[in-house]
């Protein structure tokens, strides 16, 4: 009787939709961690922006969040994905020349707040009534997206996988894990309705070496 979001904010985030126990529909929302790892990492010499400190510091620069969130990839619906191919530094440095010069550290909350906003637009334009959030992946860890995500998503209720038994950490590994387990039983590891197949689909394939 609750419908669920399960979000993985991993380079790029993604959001799984559940109608009480069942899988209602999924998708790539945009980018999750991977502009702001790459932004760090340029400006100050660091694998990823712990806890979000860095972007607290700063402010949304409104009309580079709005230039940002006018990528196609937004205006699409239906099952679909996307990835760093698409999301990268070379593409935010090509946006970045038609705007107005941007301190580092309000670049670094702006993509946090487009991280959030992308997030949050994808839950509240679900058809289904989302009154639980779980959080998985590294921007669990990342103390003022999640703090962004629990303003923007109110009053639905926000907190990480652990509190339904997975440790967010680790639902990743359980999921490869899974596709093996059901590759191996001769089961389907896909869903149509978040892949557009036309199917129910057995993935991959099991090869014996002889040995």
């Amino acid at each position: 009787g609750v419908n669920r979001a399960i979000v993985n904010i991993g380079g790029i985030a993604n959001a799984t939709f559940l109608e009480g126990t069942e899988l209602h529909s999924g998708f790539d929302t945009g980018p999750g961690n991977t502009l702001l790892d790459q932004w760090a990492k340029k400006i100050r010499g660091e694998s990823y922006d712990k806890d979000g400190r860095w972007s607290a510091t700063g402010r949304v620069n409104q009309a580079v969040l709005e230039d940002l969130l006018a990528h196609d990839y937004f205006r699409k619906t239906g099952p679909r994905s996307t990835g760093r191919e698409e999301f990268n530094l070379s593409w935010l440095e090509s946006r970045l020349t038609t705007l107005e010069g941007i301190a580092p550290s309000d670049l670094q909350a702006t993509l946090l707040e487009l991280t959030s906003t992308t997030i949050a637009t994808a839950i509240q334009g679900s058809p289904l009534d989302i009154s639980e959030v779980y959080i998985c992946g590294g921007g669990c860890h990342n103390a003022h997206l999640m703090q962004r995500l629990t303003g923007q998503l109110a009053p639905a209720e926000i907190t990480t996988t652990l509190a339904i038994g997975m440790d967010p950490d680790w639902v990743e590994a359980v999921t490869f894990a899974w596709l093996a387990s059901r590759t191996l039983e001769n089961l389907a590891g896909n869903c149509p309705a978040v892949t557009g197949a036309r199917g129910p689909r057995v993935l991959g394939g099991i090869y014996l070496s002889g040995l």
